[in-house]
């Protein structure tokens, strides 16, 4: 089973998004090269910011850092949440942990043509701690967590597993 240094930005995202789609993706299930907004993402990446290259942290893998410490991701989706933002935090926490004073977070939609700054504060820090712990309770719990409603599963990659009786 995985362990703190294991937790990356998709698991992040997952477990602020849906703790049942965090648990089967820790258990293999990836459904996500099947689906039509997961291609979608990652054109809107590939096109993006081509100049900028990826920066890999071994279990996370964030877009880009900026000469100024900031953190930057591109998102496919038009308006930003709380999963995104939780998982730009996850980046800064890493990098911290890791020796680089980051400044924040800036996430980038260019669907609508907006970003968004997140600063990197002790309490997002203390939110970032408290995220890994969560995902790793959600990873080694025995049985699944309950599915969303319907409507919150709608684009998930996962609601076959989830809905299928």
């Amino acid at each position: 089973m995985i362990g703190r240094e294991d937790i990356g930005g998709v698991h992040i995202k997952y477990l602020h998004h849906c703790r049942r789609q965090l648990w089967l993706y820790v258990r293999g299930i990836r459904p996500e090269h099947l689906s039509a907004a997961v291609q979608t993402g990652e054109a809107v990446h590939d096109v993006s910011y081509p100049r900028h290259s990826p920066v890999d942290l071994g279990a996370a893998r964030l877009d880009f850092l900026d000469g100024q410490q900031w953190v930057h991701e591109v998102k496919s989706s038009s308006r930003p949440t709380d999963a995104d933002r939780a998982q730009a935090y996850h980046y800064c926490h890493q990098l911290q942990r890791l020796g680089v004073e980051v400044q924040g977070a800036v996430l980038h939609y260019p669907a609508t043509r907006r970003t968004h700054r997140y600063p990197y504060t002790p309490e997002a820090a203390a939110q970032a701690e408290e995220d890994i712990t969560a995902a790793l309770a959600t990873a080694h719990a025995p049985v699944y967590p309950e599915r969303l409603p319907r409507t919150g599963c709608r684009g998930c990659s996962f609601a076959d597993y989830c809905w299928t009786e």
